[in-house]
């Protein structure tokens, strides 16, 4: 048996893969069948390490992205496009996968394409509560797909039967906060609140400038878990060790450039309140249970992320702030809101739990397997 996945170039179309690859272990296992054999086709590795890890042959195709503003590489991304698709068309034939699971974006649309072409059965999963271009195209011939977002399910013109509200897939790694050992680790205090902000792997400019306007008076009643991003942290620790220089709490300001998988367990074991994006991160706060303040990418931006935050927000499990409305002042407030009304706060957190979907990867494991069985037939 052969899988071959694909899937847009960020950690919220790769690591839901990932999830997915681990069960598909425990499949087999309880099914008494060999495990299959697994294939990553796209431009990038994206995480070499987990493709190794995870024994995930990487296949190389180019792929051309479709911008939605002017730009004179939509014009060259066409000709990428065209080689990608021959490129992927090619290389599935030899290799000939019982089934090819989609995760959606640019990057995944030569290896749907060939799969359409070859008459090779796909599924498809949608992260996003308003569904992109590719999945949209591949939901009208896909064998399966599953939607992390229930309103999604509206834009697919297919058989409603092919569609599965399976939530976002979750890497075990992650999936459960710690909280023993976490104030060591991260050197907290015991008995101050924590809010832990995370602007995704490359960070948020937006949210890294009103934290660092925000932290002298966070710090009065609050500790700070700051997930800068690479690029950013000497700059935010420079200009945050000059602001806080003679605050009497300053301790209590602990950015990191990025929190591996025991640091972000952690560090949601003792968050009381998440400050997020809009991304695949919300199902990993909801799964923590986590009250959240989700600051979505602006439309000009990510039209994705703002359709996220809402429909997120309308569970009651979090607020949004738009970023153009972003100020300390209402940060602050937001936070003192929450974090000051505890039937505020445990409401969100149920209102979190209920949103999450712990099987999710599990689920879409057991369908893509059915599938691949029934074409190897």
């Amino acid at each position: 048996m052969k899988i071959l996945f694909t899937g847009g170039m960020t950690g919220g179309h790769f690591y839901p893969i990932i999830a997915i690859v681990e069960n598909l272990r425990k499949q087999a296992k309880d099914r008494k069948i060999l495990m299959p054999t697994l294939y990553y086709m796209a431009p990038d590795k994206y995480n070499p390490r987990a493709l190794f890890d995870n024994e995930i042959e990487y296949v190389y195709v180019p792929a051309g992205k479709l911008r939605r503003y002017f730009s004179i590489l939509n014009i060259t991304d066409i000709f990428k496009t065209i080689v990608g698709c021959l490129s992927a068309t090619i290389k599935m034939y030899s290799i000939y996968p019982d089934v090819v699971v989609g995760k959606g974006g640019y990057a995944s649309f030569p290896a749907i394409f060939a799969a359409k072409l070859l008459r090779i059965p796909v599924v498809i999963h949608e992260s996003d509560s308003h569904p992109g271009r590719v999945n949209l195209w591949a939901g009208k011939f896909a064998k399966k797909i599953a939607v992390s977002y229930e309103s999604a399910s509206k834009y697919f013109n297919t058989d409603n039967s092919k569609i599965a509200f399976t939530g976002n897939p979750i890497r075990g790694d992650i999936a459960t906060p710690l909280v023993n050992g976490a104030h060591e680790f991260l050197q907290l205090e015991q008995n101050t609140p924590t809010i832990l902000i995370l602007g995704g792997s490359q960070g948020s400019q937006a949210i890294n400038d009103t934290i660092i306007e925000s932290i002298p008076e966070l710090l009065n009643r609050y500790q700070i878990i700051h997930q800068t991003g690479k690029k950013n942290l000497k700059e935010i620790k420079g200009t945050s060790d000059m602001i806080l220089r003679d605050h009497p709490y300053k301790d209590r300001y602990h950015p990191f450039d990025y929190l591996n998988d025991l640091a972000m367990r952690m560090s949601a074991g003792v968050a009381d309140i998440i400050v997020s994006r809009a991304g695949s991160t919300i199902f990993e706060i909801a799964n923590w249970g986590k009250p959240s303040i989700i600051i979505p990418l602006p439309n000009s931006i990510s039209h994705d992320q703002t359709s996220n935050a809402f429909a997120y927000a309308e569970t009651g499990a979090a607020v949004v702030i738009e970023e153009n409305n972003m100020t300390p002042h209402i940060l602050i407030e937001e936070l003192d809101r929450i974090y000051n009304n505890p039937a505020i706060k445990q409401l969100m957190a149920q209102k979190a739990k209920d949103f999450s979907k712990p099987d999710s990867a599990l689920i879409i494991a057991e369908a893509i397997i059915d599938i691949a069985l029934s074409h190897e037939k």
